[in-house]
């Protein structure tokens, strides 16, 4: 699978996916600690960093329709649909419990949006095994490792919108 959206080469929406699914880890483990008795800042801060992975999770999801777009029927259409779905299910309960904060004075959270919110971090390591799987998927570019390859960047040529080879 060939991704129009493209880094050096490589694609860009499994690589964005991990901003996403790293704030909604943090955010969780905010929520742990106000929940456990920590201090209440903790709430706002798991709140607000929840929030952060929403827009970065909605740029994410706007690379994965590029992408989407291009997929040819099949098994790698199929993942990618299931990959795309798992991230919107975890956003959504995530965006759920930014929800019902929202109006509350202190923002912290409760053991029920903590418990939501363990569930769509389950949800989401679906979506990482599925993003893993298709990474084996797209076509890998080959390039130096080490130190030669600060020396060979062209100028201009950090990111690129590609067509999609012929099939």
């Amino acid at each position: 699978m060939q991704s129009r959206l493209r880094v050096q080469g490589h694609p860009i929406q499994p690589m964005l996916v991990t901003f996403p699914f790293g704030l909604f880890v943090c955010a969780a483990g905010f929520d742990l600690a106000d929940v456990a008795g920590g201090p209440a800042f903790l709430g706002e801060v798991g709140y607000w960093t929840a929030v952060a992975a929403l827009v970065a999770a909605g740029l994410t999801t706007v690379a994965g329709m590029v992408d989407l777009w291009d997929v040819r029927a099949g098994r790698t259409s199929r993942t990618v649909l299931m990959f795309n779905l798992v991230n919107a299910v975890m956003a959504a309960l995530f965006l759920l419990s930014c929800l019902i904060r929202a109006s509350a004075p202190q923002r912290g959270a409760t053991g029920v949006l903590l418990a939501a919110e363990l569930v769509a971090l389950a949800v989401g390591a679906v979506g990482v095994a599925l993003g893993a799987r298709l990474m084996q998927q797209f076509d890998r570019v080959t390039e130096p490792t080490g130190f030669e390859t600060f020396g060979d960047v062209p100028a201009g040529s950090t990111v690129e919108i590609a067509r999609p080879r012929p099939f």
